[in-house]
This record gives C-alpha cells, sequence and structure tokens, in this order.
C-alpha cells in the first residue's frame, strides 16, 4: 500500500510539473515576438504603440488591446473573436477575411480599414468610426453599433441582419450591389442622400425610423416617411 501511495504521489507530482511548464510555455507566447501567425490569445497588449505591426493570420482571441494603437497594422486573416478593443486605433490597417466576432471595440477607430469579407458579428462597436473604411463582404449579423460611423465607407455586399444601427450614420457610404438590412434596428439613422435602391431586406417600418431627405433612394415599393428630413441630432 505504501508502495502504491509512493507511485501515485510520484506521478502526481510529475503532472504538476508539467502542468507548471505548459503554463510557463502558453504565457511565454505573450511576450514572444511579433510576426505572422503569432498566438497572442489571452494575452494582455493594453496601452501599447503597434502602429504598423505584421500579425496577418495570428491568433488573437480574447487578447485585450485597450487603448492600444494598431493603426496601419496587417491583421489580415488574424483571429481577433472576443478582443477587447476598446478606444483602441486600427485606422488604415489591413484587414481583409478577419475575425472580429463578439469583439468589444466601442469608441474605436476602424477609419480607413481594409475589412473586405472580415466578420463582425455579435460584436459591440458603439460610437465605432469606420469612416472611409472598405467593407466589401464584411459581416455585422446581430453588432451593436449604435452611433458608428460608416461615412464614406465602401459596403458593396456588407451584411447587416439584426443588427442594432440606431443612430449611425451612412451618409457618403457607396455600394455597387446589394446591402442586407434584414430585420435591423434602424432608429434615427442616418441615411440622407444614400442611394438604398439595391438593398435588401428592408421594410417600410424600418425606413419610417430613419433619418433621410429627398436625395435618398429607397428600394421599389417602399415609400419616403412624411418625418424627413429629421432635425440635426
Amino acid at each position: 500500500m505504501r508502495a502504491c501511495g509512493k507511485r501515485s504521489a510520484i506521478g502526481l507530482s510529475a503532472f504538476l510539473v508539467t502542468l507548471t511548464l505548459s503554463n510557463l510555455a502558453y504565457a511565454a507566447n505573450c511576450k514572444g515576438t511579433s510576426a505572422p501567425g503569432v498566438d497572442w490569445s489571452d494575452c494582455n497588449k493594453k496601452q501599447l504603440m503597434l502602429g504598423g505591426i505584421d500579425l496577418e493570420g495570428g491568433n488573437l482571441v480574447s487578447t485585450d488591446f485597450t487603448l492600444t494603437d494598431l493603426r496601419d497594422a496587417n491583421l489580415t486573416a488574424a483571429n481577433l473573436e472576443k478582443a477587447t478593443l476598446v478606444r483602441s486605433s486600427l485606422a488604415g490597417a489591413r484587414a481583409d477575411k478577419a475575425n472580429f466576432a463578439k469583439v468589444e471595440a466601442y469608441r474605436s477607430s476602424f477609419a480607413g480599414i481594409s475589412a473586405e469579407g472580415a466578420s463582425f458579428n455579435s460584436s459591440e462597436l458603439q460610437r465605432t468610426n469606420f469612416s472611409g473604411a472598405k467593407l466589401t463582404g464584411a459581416d455585422f449579423e446581430k453588432a451593436e453599433l449604435g452611433r458608428a460611423n460608416f461615412e464614406k465607407a465602401v459596403l458593396t455586399g456588407t451584411r447587416f441582419p439584426m443588427a442594432n444601427l440606431s443612430r449611425a450614420t451612412f451618409s457618403g457610404s457607396t455600394f455597387e450591389g446589394p446591402i442586407d438590412f434584414t430585420d435591423a434596428f434602424m432608429f434615427l439613422t442616418r441615411i440622407e442622400g444614400v442611394d438604398l435602391s439595391a438593398a435588401t431586406g428592408l421594410e417600410q417600418e424600418q425606413v419610417n425610423l430613419t433619418c433621410g431627405d429627398s436625395a435618398t433612394k429607397l428600394p421599389a415599393g417602399l415609400s419616403i416617411p412624411a418625418n424627413w428630413p429629421c432635425p440635426v441630432d
């Protein structure tokens, strides 16, 4: 019995040593040199100057980039699911095919970003700046986009099903094909001067909540609400 107990104790000690070494190796990734394909998942990268960094294809799941400068970074095909990007700047970054699903990025700047084919599903993007962004084929399903700014963004084929677009701004945005607003909440969404004739999923009840003007073009079968234009917000 004593021999058996000793073997059990040795086995447990070996397991704990292996687990500790494994954890140390995992933690070391957070201090590793940045490079394409880097694994910074769950790392603390807050308040850093990382402008122009190359993280293409990187594993950035649940990484904390709060207040971090990621301007002009290469995030192509990177996985940022559940990352924290609060008040961060990704202005001018390359993030085509990147995964931003479930990120927290309110009051952040994505101005001028190229995020074609990227996923922003179920993300928290309130007051985020997407002005001038290239978002062709991007998916914002169920995203929180209250007061987000899409001014002069390219939105060809972009999807907003079930997204909260209350008070978001689309003035000056462009798209040369369908844009999906199925079941999107569009309370006071600014669409002045926007050509939505190719938009899909729009219902009259949604349009009645928006803010447009005489230059706004709606899909066939929808009419201009009596409350247009809205007062300045």
